[in-house]
């Protein structure tokens, strides 16, 4: 008689595994947006948002308030580009709208799409430094052996606490050659 239950005992131990496992699976899709959520409500990680903000006209700028400002450039392994900045870091005053650019080189034999991401360090600064205009914002498409300077303008914003007086923006590049809607809106015409 104990064979009756032990079938029945299985079968609802198999039902319960396999909705652990949905619910697992569930949860592992919902921490991506969850995680994107958090980090851009709390700067957590460095993430920046990817809006442009409108500097407006006569904005206060800090003259007492002076920042550093550090750049960075990466490639991701799979880039064959070269990135660097116009100048590794530079001095601001909070509220001023400052420029810099950085020189991209396609090194490859091969029309090439990049897209670069921000990041931001302190990553309670994250949202208070603010672009104006970033490369950032477009896909970059680079022919073969072609070169071209990038610009980005920003400001730091002077609510930006009082502890901090040094921030770097890194930028990695990524290839997004395959995923690219330029490159085949491109191709169509």
């Amino acid at each position: 008689m104990k064979t009756d239950k032990a079938p029945s005992k299985n079968k609802t131990l198999v039902t319960k595994l396999l909705f652990a496992v949905v619910g697992m699976f569930a949860f592992g899709f919902a921490l991506v947006p969850l995680y994107d959520v958090i980090c851009d409500i709390t700067g957590l990680n460095g993430k920046t948002n990817n809006l442009a903000v409108q500097a407006e006209a006569g904005e206060i700028v800090d003259e007492t308030r002076e920042i550093t400002v550090q750049f960075i450039a990466r490639e991701n392994a799979d880039m064959d580009w070269g990135f660097v900045p116009s100048a590794t870091q530079v001095k601001v005053k909070a509220g001023e709208v400052n420029m810099i650019s950085y020189k991209v080189t396609n090194s490859s034999d091969r029309v090439m799409v990049g897209q670069a991401i921000p990041s931001v360090a302190p990553s309670a600064a994250a949202g208070h430094l603010n672009k104006v205009e970033c490369f950032c914002f477009e896909e970059q498409i680079l022919q073969p052996g072609e070169s071209a300077d990038m610009p980005l303008r920003f400001f730091v914003d002077p609510a930006l606490p009082a502890d901090i007086g040094k921030l770097t923006l890194s930028y990695t590049l990524y290839d997004i050659t395959e995923k690219s809607s330029k490159l085949k809106a491109l191709a169509a015409r």
